[in-house]
């Protein structure tokens, strides 16, 4: 009986939850000297691009300018400046758990506001390209059937990531596991999702003219997806990368764990596609009128453009300026038709009579 009263090995971590991970992450445990004034740098840069976001939301509603998506990128930076403000108190109480879950939960949250963004922007394009696909009930029904699964995959990583830290049973955290490897998996199948989805509508051909919508070149609308895709599916599949390699302890871990890893691959890429937004003016480039419902209201709410097959040199709706296509001039963003033409005739004959009587 007294056998089993003398003092044992004092355990590696607390009697109760929640407990300390046993594993390694990625940016491993934040210290004072190297993460405080990194994390303090990340968010000045997403407090300017919140307040730039911000201040341009505020400046469309007062032109009767709706443009959502400048509040999403805004939620987004103020989750942004929440996670470093996070990681800045978990430095400086490296003990505290509760803290250290708050500022993983934060990080793996914040981003899928920008994939959503970008979807939209996705959705945009291929409505402008293919008007009648693109307005069809069931293409609108599967963005929808995403933004659930988004939110919803979304909530089992938080409960996942929470539950890992209160409890030690190992088939439990095997299954957290599991969860947290789909929706790295799954979140990064969203955040590449733009560029096949993009590519297709410019493969597959026109049979109506494009509906133009925003201001700009309809490539530089393309483009401007493309990179900002490109950009955060580089940290969202490094994320999913680096979870599905054997788990290290928390005493050992890889180099794909370093700090310069963590803040590259989140937080820099982030902050790039951010500040790009509102260097490029998202707001007037992926904006349509108010109210688009189906196909024609793209175009409605421009210069009333007609709808017919575009040729060859309009696949990226940037003809040259002063070239005529079908009886027009290809500068048809400047509501440059028919009657221009007829009205600059016009003015020639005029111009020359006068000369004729002069010299008369």
């Amino acid at each position: 009986m007294a056998a089993n009263i003398l003092p044992r090995q004092a355990p590696n971590g607390p009697l109760h939850p929640p407990y300390p991970a046993k594993t390694a992450a990625l940016g491993g445990l934040p210290t004072v000297g190297v993460d405080v004034p990194i994390s303090t740098v990340f968010l000045v840069l997403f407090l300017i691009g919140a307040v730039s976001h911000m201040t341009i939301l505020q400046i469309n509603q007062k032109r009767g300018h709706k443009f959502l998506m400048s509040g999403m990128i805004f939620g987004f930076c103020m989750a942004r400046i929440m996670s470093c403000i996070l990681r800045i108190a978990w430095a400086t109480h490296q003990t505290n758990i509760r803290l250290a879950i708050a500022a993983q939960v934060f990080v793996a949250a914040g981003v899928v506001l920008l994939f959503i963004v970008n979807l939209i922007f996705a959705q945009r394009i291929i409505r402008a390209a293919h008007p009648h696909s693109g307005w069809h009930p069931l293409f609108a029904a599967a963005f929808k059937a995403i933004y659930i699964l988004i939110v919803l995959s979304l909530i089992m990583l938080i409960a996942s990531v929470i539950q890992s830290f209160y409890t030690l049973n190992a088939n439990t955290r095997r299954i957290d596991r599991d969860i947290l490897l789909y929706g790295q998996t799954f979140y990064t199948v969203i955040s590449f999702l733009p560029i096949p989805l993009v590519l297709l509508g410019l493969v597959i051909p026109r049979s109506t003219r494009l509906e133009k919508f925003g201001s700009g070149r309809f490539r530089s609308k393309i483009a401007i997806l493309l990179v900002a895709t490109a950009t955060l599916c580089l940290g969202a599949a490094f994320r999913a990368g680096t979870n599905y390699l054997t788990p290290r302890p928390v005493t050992n871990p890889a180099w794909y764990h370093s700090k310069a890893c963590f803040y590259i691959f989140n937080f820099t890429v982030e902050v790039v596609v951010t500040l790009l937004y509102v260097v490029v003016r998202v707001d007037r480039r992926f904006w349509v009128p108010n109210g688009a419902r189906g196909a024609g209201d793209y175009a409605a709410g421009g210069k009333g453009v007609e709808r017919g097959i575009m040729p060859e040199e309009e696949v990226f709706d940037d003809v040259p300026e002063g070239e005529v296509v079908d009886g027009r001039k290809g500068d048809v963003e400047e509501g440059k038709g028919a009657e221009g033409e007829v009205a600059s005739t016009s003015t020639r004959d005029e111009k020359l009579g006068d000369g004729e009587e002069k010299k008369i």
